[in-house]
């Protein structure tokens, strides 16, 4: 029995056990886009078939899941989740097939009852969104929450996509000045997939969340393994593999600490900013005619004329090496340099800039160039961001190179 057209798409969401090579499958009906029959098995994983025999059908609908009730336990200490979407709270959409942003930040809770032995947690949805679509607006509001937040919680944790999570973890550092843990974490498997990092990532997150911290962190996978999470200063880490469960590592630094899994133990392994160390404060503005631009051979100078003309007074250049480009934009950055924010960094990623041991570099410091010293370059973009938007460009240019919240390592170790 094969079903085509519309018989085939009417079965899709339904649970049903078929017949075929000879074996029994049992699974849901996914959409298919080739004309075979698609599964998804319990496991997890997807198969398809040219042949097969429908014996039953299960269930007629997905079930809805029950959500669990958030108890709270005198002594613990109280936590905020805010969700903002992306893989960690996300499930297959069997109607399209695609992985999808559908939980609340209660379901997520819901699904990870050790986080109730860590701490009470109050839950909130923020954004339902997937990374990508992040903007500085978002960041906005998401600071002016979490600074709410921390008046009342003795930490937070914010859930979200993996591909901007570095951005956002960089906004959050520069515009709230904390004296709690601030936590992001996401997943690189979704929540319905057996190999799904999304439960232990939020588990070390909790963890991080009640420790004596004082500042924005990334936790995520340490390995490909379930035995540990890295906790990385949010203006010192990268997503650095589009799909592995530690794509995430620290660049020109160490990992703040280490939270093994399943035993919440934490090591700390470099220095940090402790609880209460800071004053809570918010700088939430932020500039948004700032361009971060990667230089490649023959790119021409031209994209800074077309930025400026645009009203950008902001430029960050991924520049290659040391931090050069091609010569030939030396005159154009001279020209523009004057009443613009001018920061060199390089595409190189470890090691740091510096402009004065070739020709090329030393004419672009004359030209009105800033070292960035070791700052990643998306790191660097908001700090611009920033900085533009609560300094006159003057003072903005003298504090690009001061390390206001551990964006800058004072010396570089090899």
């Amino acid at each position: 029995m094969k079903l085509k057209g519309l018989e085939l798409i009417s079965m899709i969401g339904k649970r049903v056990r078929i017949k075929a090579k000879g074996r029994i499958f049992e699974g849901i009906v996914m959409p298919s886009f080739t004309g075979n029959f698609v599964l998804k098995l319990d496991n997890g994983y997807n198969v398809g078939f040219k042949e097969y025999e429908i014996l039953e059908v299960l269930e007629e609908s997905i079930p809805k899941q029950e959500v669990k009730k958030l108890e709270k336990i005198e002594g613990l200490p109280n936590v905020k989740i805010i969700s903002t979407g992306g893989t960690i709270a996300s499930k297959v959409d069997y109607r399209t097939g695609a992985v999808t942003s559908q939980f609340t930040a209660e379901e997520i809770v819901s699904e990870v009852p050790e986080l109730l032995k860590i701490c009470n947690v109050d839950a909130m949805l923020l954004y339902n969104i997937l990374s990508e679509n992040m903007k500085p607006k978002n960041w906005i509001e998401l600071a002016r929450e979490v600074y709410k937040s921390l008046k009342k919680y003795d930490g937070v944790i914010i859930t979200h996509g993996t591909d901007t999570m570095h951005y956002t973890a960089s906004a959050l550092a520069f515009m709230v000045s904390t004296p709690k843990p601030i936590v992001l974490v996401g997943a690189q498997r979704s929540s319905d997939r057996p190999s799904s990092d999304a439960a232990m990532n939020l588990v070390c997150a909790a963890k991080t969340a009640v420790e004596d911290l004082g500042e924005v962190v990334v936790v995520m996978h340490g390995s490909t393994s379930d035995d540990f999470c890295y906790v990385h200063r949010g203006v010192k880490v990268r997503k650095n593999h589009t799909s592995r469960r530690d794509a995430f590592q620290s660049i020109n630094s160490k990992p703040i600490a280490k939270v093994y899994y399943p035993s919440c133990e934490i090591e700390w392994i470099s220095w940090r900013f402790k609880r209460g160390e800071r004053e809570l404060k918010l700088y939430d503005r932020l500039e948004e005619k700032v361009v971060l631009i990667k230089f490649f051979p023959g790119l021409k100078p031209d994209i800074l004329e077309y930025y400026y003309s645009k009203g950008y007074r902001g430029f960050v250049i991924e520049g290659t090496g040391l931090g050069h480009v091609s010569t030939d934009w030396i005159d154009t950055i001279k020209r523009i340099a004057e009443d613009s924010l001018i920061v060199m960094t390089s595409q190189c990623l470890w090691g740091r800039i510096c402009d004065r041991v070739y020709d090329t570099g030393r004419y672009l410091l004359k030209a009105g160039v800033i070292e960035g010293e070791d700052m990643l370059p998306e790191v660097a973009l908001i700090k611009v961001m920033w900085l533009l938007g609560n300094y006159e460009l003057g003072e903005a240019k003298k504090l690009v190179k001061v390390n206001l919240v551990g964006e800058i390592t004072p010396t570089t170790s090899y």
